[in-house]
């Protein structure tokens, strides 16, 4: 993710050899409680700093945030990825996760889909007028990932992703929750053009190719990018942002896309990743891998692991990587006899829970869910203990690992009294709202009126 100024537009050179990170490298593990639902969450979150030689002391742009008991609502529990681009990408990023959830709970009883919006907007307008951020050439994506109850409500803006891991027909199948909103969509395309704007990769902005050639594939290196009519900038790569004041002008926008589904026995687990994850790594590759480990802490590990050593396989460099993994399991079959899951899970970094939780695994049976798969091992997943990441760790000078940002959304002891305040929330969750909101469609996109 980037403008023509930032990480995006810096060569690839082709390097030897990789490097990756090892073991966990620092990935945090909760649990917490859908109690509404008779789910268990069970979460890890890693962020690795990339790997830049030219600029050694850059500081990562990507940050993260995790909320759970959001609102002091114990079936309300939001995950999101910022991935910041431009000079002042990481005090963005930093600004969204900070405001995001403040401006969420404001418009709660507005509905998922509407409150995503009025959310998303007011940051972005409030990141226009802070003071402190100088947001006119940078910003950031956003991806939010709400559970609330037995339903799942992602919001996108830019070009971060959730996916789902759904058992279907007999085998894992990656369910995109998002979609990457970048000229390379023709929708997005046709409508930033609508606003003026020139959709150009660098070789077409410098003659080096037919301008009117809309062939791009995502491997070549060179994306095409959002332009003024009659001018270098912004070169964006993505459509919509938060952020990015002088690309307004051109369509690139703070509008999210809204995506509802209905949590059922065959969602296993989702991931929402920075496209530091997505860049080497397909949605169901991605999948995968999580499939391949039985703690999602390994599960982050491996996965931030083969995107640092995909990245240096094309380039000489890294982007940042941050990774959020949640298992979702049915309360009975994920040792809730063994935990207080009240009392568990309000802070990702607050401690680490031994894990109890079965391998998702391969079965005979095609009607796999999340009760057949408990206690299940297949043989060509092993655990982390039996497998290899296959990798080198880089030295303490290369990436630094760092914790995003996570907010403690109540304390136990006060859930009941903040739920019972908020009683317009429940319609995001119980099952008649889940339904009436299913039955408009699985996805609401909030479309522009204007430029």
């Amino acid at each position: 993710m980037g403008c023509a100024q930032g990480k995006c537009c810096l060569p690839r050179h082709p390097r030897r050899g990789s490097a990756a990170v090892g073991g966990r490298g620092g990935a945090t593990l909760g649990r917490a409680a859908v109690p509404g639902a008779g789910l268990v969450l069970e979460y890890a979150a890693l962020a690795v700093a990339g790997l830049y030689p030219d600029s050694p002391a850059r500081e990562s742009q990507d940050t993260h945030l995790v909320a759970t008991r959001f609102a002091g609502d114990p079936d309300l529990h939001l995950f999101a990825v910022f991935d910041g681009h431009g000079a002042a990408g990481a005090s963005c990023a930093g600004f969204a996760r900070d405001a995001l959830p403040r401006l969420l709970l404001a418009s709660l009883a507005a509905g998922p889909a509407a409150a995503f919006r009025d959310a998303m907007l007011a940051a972005n307008a409030e990141m226009h007028a802070a003071p402190g951020v100088d947001d006119s050439m940078s910003g950031t994506t956003a991806v939010a990932a709400l559970v609330a109850g037995g339903a799942l409500h992602v919001a996108n803006v830019g070009d971060s992703r959730a996916v789902a891991g759904v058992w279907r027909a007999g085998r894992l199948v990656a369910e995109d929750l998002s979609w990457d909103q970048t000229p390379f969509r023709a929708d997005e395309r046709a409508r930033v053009k609508a606003c003026g704007a020139r959709v150009m990769s660098v070789e077409q902005v410098e003659g080096m190719r037919d301008p009117e050639d809309v062939g791009w594939t995502p491997n070549e290196g060179d994306p095409p990018r959002v332009w003024a009519r009659d001018a270098l900038y912004p070169g964006t790569a993505f459509t919509r942002s938060l952020g990015d004041l002088a690309a307004e002008a051109v369509g690139v926008i703070a509008e999210p896309e809204v995506k509802s589904v209905e949590i059922t026995p065959s969602h296993l687990f989702f991931v929402v990743a920075s496209d530091g994850v997505f860049e080497f790594l397909s949605s169901q590759e991605v999948v995968d891998r999580v499939a391949m480990y039985q703690d999602p802490r390994d599960a982050c590990s491996a996965i931030a692991a083969e995107s640092y050593k995909l990245w240096l396989e094309h380039e000489n460099r890294t982007d940042d990587i941050t990774i959020i993994i949640v298992h979702i399991r049915d309360m009975e079959n994920a040792g809730s006899d063994k935990a207080d899951y009240g009392s568990i899970g309000a802070s990702i970094a607050g401690q680490t829970i031994q894990s109890e939780i079965p391998v998702f695994v391969q079965p005979e049976a095609s009607n796999m869910n999340r009760s057949a798969a408990t206690g299940m091992r297949s043989p060509s997943f092993g655990s982390p203990t039996e497998r290899s990441l296959s990798c080198v760790a880089p030295s303490p000078t290369d990436p630094l690992l760092i914790h995003g940002r996570v907010s403690d959304a109540s304390k136990p002891g006060q859930s009941e009294q903040r739920a019972a305040s908020q009683p317009p929330v429940q319609t995001w969750h119980q099952i008649d709202g889940v339904t009436t909101e299913l039955e408009r469609s699985m996805q609401q996109s909030i479309l522009p009126t204007s430029c």
